[in-house]
C-alpha cells in the first residue's frame, strides 16, 4: 500500500506551469529538486506495477548489424572496421545508419507510449513543452524519465554504442565522459523546426524512432561543412541514426505534414568541455588553450573501454 502511495503522490503534485518552465524561472527547479527522490521511487513503482506489460528495452532494440559488430569490437577492438562500414559519410564530421531494428521499433515506441500515458511527471526540454515525447533521458536532469529498466537502456546505449563510435569516427576521446540525453517531437502546429545552431558537445546522435507507417513532409537537417562551405541535406528515415561533431552547423526545416519523433542523446567532457576549432584540435570550452588529439593517436583498445571517472552533475539545460 505505501508503494502505491508514492505512485499516486507523484501523480498528484503540481507541475510548474509551461510559462515558468519556459522562463527558467527558480521555482520550477526548485520543484524538480524537490520531488527527485519521490519520482524516482514513482518510476521504480510504476515498472513493478506493470511488470506484466511492459517491455524491458534492451539493446535487442536495436540492428542486428550493429548489435554484432559491436559485440565483436568489444571483444576484440582490432575488429573496430567492421563497425565504422556501417556509417556513410554525408560530409567531414557527419555520419548515418541503421540504429534501431525496424522489426522492433514498435515495441519501443508501445513502450514510449506508455511512458507517456504513465502520468508520473516528467520534464520536457525547454522550448518544446508542447512535446508528446519531450522528456528528459539522463539523470544529470530536473524530471528525467528515471524508470530503472530504461536507465539501464539508456547508460548501455551510451557506454556500449555511442561513446566507441564517436570515438571512432569523430575523434572525441577525451572529451566524452559525460552524457546528455532527451526526446523530442516535430509537429505542424506545435515544434515545427529549429534554427541554425551548433550544439554544445562533442558528438551528437540523433536517432529518428518514426515507424515505417508514420510518413512525414518537411523536417529535412541541413548541415554546413565550414571547410568546403558545403550544404548536405539529410532526411530521417525509421530507426536511423545521424552522428556528427556538436560544432557542425545544422538547421531542422518546418515539418509540414505528419510527426517526426527522435532521441538526442551528446557526449562531452567533464565540466562540459567540448571540442574547439578544427575536427582535429580539442581545447576546453573554459580554456582558450587547445590540445591536439587525432584518432590515429589513440589505440583501438582506449577507444573500446570506459571512462574512469565519475558522472557530474552539470546539464547544458
Amino acid at each position: 500500500m505505501a508503494n502505491k502511495n508514492i505512485l499516486a503522490q507523484a501523480r498528484a503534485l503540481t507541475l510548474p506551469s509551461r510559462e515558468a518552465s519556459l522562463n527558467r524561472e527558480a521555482s520550477v527547479s526548485e520543484f524538480w529538486n524537490e520531488n527527485r527522490k519521490l519520482l524516482e521511487a514513482a518510476w521504480s513503482e510504476w515498472e513493478i506495477e506493470n511488470k506484466d506489460d511492459l517491455l524491458i528495452p534492451d539493446e535487442t532494440l536495436l540492428d542486428p548489424r550493429l548489435r554484432k559488430a559491436i559485440k565483436d569490437a568489444w571483444e576484440n577492438p582490432e575488429k573496430e572496421s567492421a563497425v565504422a562500414d556501417l556509417w556513410e559519410e554525408i560530409i567531414p564530421g557527419v555520419y548515418v545508419a541503421q540504429f534501431f531494428d525496424l522489426d522492433r521499433l514498435a515495441d519501443f515506441r508501445k513502450y514510449l507510449e506508455a511512458v507517456a500515458n504513465s502520468k508520473v511527471p516528467k520534464r520536457a526540454p525547454y522550448g518544446i513543452q508542447l512535446n508528446r515525447y519531450g522528456m528528459m533521458l539522463d539523470p544529470r536532469s530536473e524530471g528525467h524519465l528515471a524508470a530503472p529498466n530504461f536507465q539501464a537502456f539508456y547508460n548501455d546505449m551510451m557506454d556500449r554504442y555511442m561513446r566507441p563510435i564517436a570515438r571512432l569516427l569523430l575523434g572525441t576521446y577525451g572529451y566524452d565522459n559525460q552524457t546528455f540525453g532527451f526526446s523530442i517531437q516535430y509537429n505542424p502546429d506545435k515544434d515545427k523546426d529549429l534554427r541554425a545552431h551548433t550544439d554544445a558537445s562533442s558528438a551528437t546522435l540523433n536517432i529518428n524512432i518514426n515507424l515505417p507507417e508514420e510518413k512525414f513532409t518537411g523536417s529535412e537537417v541541413d548541415f554546413y561543412d565550414k571547410a568546403s562551405g558545403k550544404m548536405v541535406q539529410a532526411i530521417f528515415e525509421p530507426g536511423k541514426a545521424i552522428i556528427h561533431r556538436g560544432n557542425v552547423p545544422h538547421a531542422t526545416h518546418p515539418i509540414t505534414s505528419g510527426q517526426r519523433s527522435n532521441l538526442v542523446v551528446w557526449l562531452y567532457g567533464d565540466r562540459m568541455q567540448i571540442p574547439r576549432g578544427s575536427t582535429s584540435s580539442y581545447g576546453s570550452a573554459n580554456n582558450s588553450v587547445s590540445e591536439v588529439v587525432t584518432p590515429e593517436s589513440i589505440s583501438a583498445r582506449a577507444r573500446w573501454s570506459l571512462p574512469d571517472g565519475p558522472k557530474d552533475t552539470i546539464a547544458p539545460f
